[in-house]
């Protein structure tokens, strides 16, 4: 079965890991049907400051507003099987732990947990507060999959970018998607 996937990019610094995920994501077209993006207001404006060189509308793929509940992913009888917050706010975090579903980010990650679908969370906080603890571990209890957005270094990134790929690529392993990444093995590079 082909991914339906949402990207939720929300109101945290860290958008350079949504722009690389949706980059990336581009290139794997055979592994997925349908690709839908949501930004929250406050995702918008970090895209705009973290991404000065490449603006929203130049996604290719659909971006729906916050508060449009008419999306077909803000149903539970809609195919759309996985969803990933890059970044995840804390306060969206909050919401989601919480049960609120108040905007269409919240809603659709309320979706994937109660029919059991694939809800990926990047988290980037730091430091972490207890409550924001508690939050990601009522999640994670609740079936949702933490991500935090922290690099690796196995690889000797040698850019940023090369940095930010540490992420990303374990984000669409944990989503079901086929990539060559780097794997480490005791000290060599497979």
């Amino acid at each position: 079965m082909k991914i339906n996937l949402v990207i939720a990019i929300s109101g945290a610094s860290g958008s350079p890991y949504s722009r690389l995920l949706l980059e990336k994501l581009t290139t794997l077209s055979s592994q997925y049907k349908k690709i839908a993006v949501i930004f929250s207001e406050n995702g918008r404006n970090i895209w705009k400051t973290e991404n000065s060189d490449f603006s929203i509308s130049q996604i290719p793929f659909p971006i729906f507003e916050n508060n449009d509940f008419s999306a077909t992913f803000a149903s539970g009888s809609s195919d759309f099987n996985k969803m990933i917050i890059c970044p995840a706010s804390m306060g969206t975090v909050g919401k989601i732990a919480s049960g609120i579903s108040n905007d269409l980010i919240s809603r659709t990650a309320d979706v994937m947990l109660k029919e059991k679908r694939t809800l990926i969370l990047v988290p980037r906080e730091t430091p972490l507060n207890l409550i924001h603890l508690q939050n990601l571990t009522h999640l994670a209890q609740a079936g949702a999959i933490i991500c935090p957005a922290m690099p690796s270094f196995y690889s000797l990134p040698q850019n940023i970018n090369a940095l930010l790929e540490t992420v990303v690529d374990r984000i669409l392993e944990l989503a079901g998607f086929k990539i060559q990444t780097f794997r480490y093995n005791f000290g060599r590079k497979n």
